[in-house]
């Protein structure tokens, strides 16, 4: 898969921080416009603000894509201001509960962002993509979805849906040019731990082997792309990807136990 190219158009959700504004900021010198989505307007304009050197035309919309109304703004954006050739998405959040103290509506909110709204930018951006015979998709996921974590049920399935979600769009579209990767992080240095919902955890309880910066993360996502053929799952970090395949073991070991 062709690195990006100034004739790109990116949108990227979750673009006010962390993850996604790396991408916004590693992206825009290689894309003649980006469209860059988030709750929070004013950190969008701070992004833009950021990028204002750059030659890339910068479009930001402040909606919540946990709601339908937010998603089809952003499914009118991909029509009116593309053909988007690089899809991100990256918005997410997560709670730190078991799922019987749980909050169902926010539960359920997670479900309609990670997933729902997910397939939806997929469904608008790759028609577009199959025309030109070229596009990117990169769907943020987490090491959750590849390993069972306590306080994380709806959290982890959502991620593991990308998980599948991305490898079958990856055979799906192949053969039209376009490549699908799914990103699994695992902790990053970002706003994403800051949230409310966070407050009971405690940064210091991870080693610090563990945690990437997002800079980081963004650079082996857009480097794995210059393989052939580009991997469709990524986990970045060496210390990351051990322990995916040691609990990948210990499922196995589990499975093979089994009477």
């Amino acid at each position: 898969m062709a690195s990006a190219n100034n004739s790109d158009i990116a949108l990227i959700t979750g673009a006010s921080a962390g993850i996604g504004r790396a991408f916004a900021q590693a992206l825009a010198p290689q894309c003649s416009s980006m469209i860059l989505v988030a709750r929070d307007a004013e950190k969008l304009s701070r992004v833009a603000e950021s990028l204002a050197g750059v030659d890339c035309e910068v479009h930001c919309i402040a909606v919540d894509l946990c709601k339908p109304l937010g998603v089809a703004e952003v499914m009118e954006a991909i029509r009116q201001k593309g053909p988007v050739t690089i899809l991100i998405n990256n918005a997410g959040f997560t709670t730190d509960n078991a799922l019987v103290d749980s909050d169902l509506d926010a539960e359920l909110e997670m479900l309609s962002l990670h997933c729902q709204a997910s397939v939806s930018l997929c469904r608008g951006a790759l028609p577009y993509m199959q025309e030109l015979g070229r596009g990117r998709v990169i769907n943020v996921a987490s090491m959750a979805g590849l390993i069972p974590m306590k306080g994380a049920a709806v959290y982890g399935a959502s991620k593991a849906f990308l998980v599948a979600f991305s490898q079958s769009l990856a055979k799906e579209n192949h053969r039209h040019g376009i490549a699908v990767q799914c990103l699994c992080p695992g902790y990053t240095h970002s706003d994403f731990h800051g949230r409310e919902a966070l407050t009971g955890f405690d940064k210091r309880s991870i080693p610090e082997a563990y945690w990437s910066n997002a800079e980081d993360v963004v650079a082996a996502s857009l480097a794995a792309f210059s393989q052939t053929p580009p991997p469709t799952l990524l986990v970045p970090g060496e210390h990351n990807k051990q322990w995916v395949r040691e609990e990948q073991e210990r499922q196995r070991a589990a499975l093979e136990a089994m009477p």
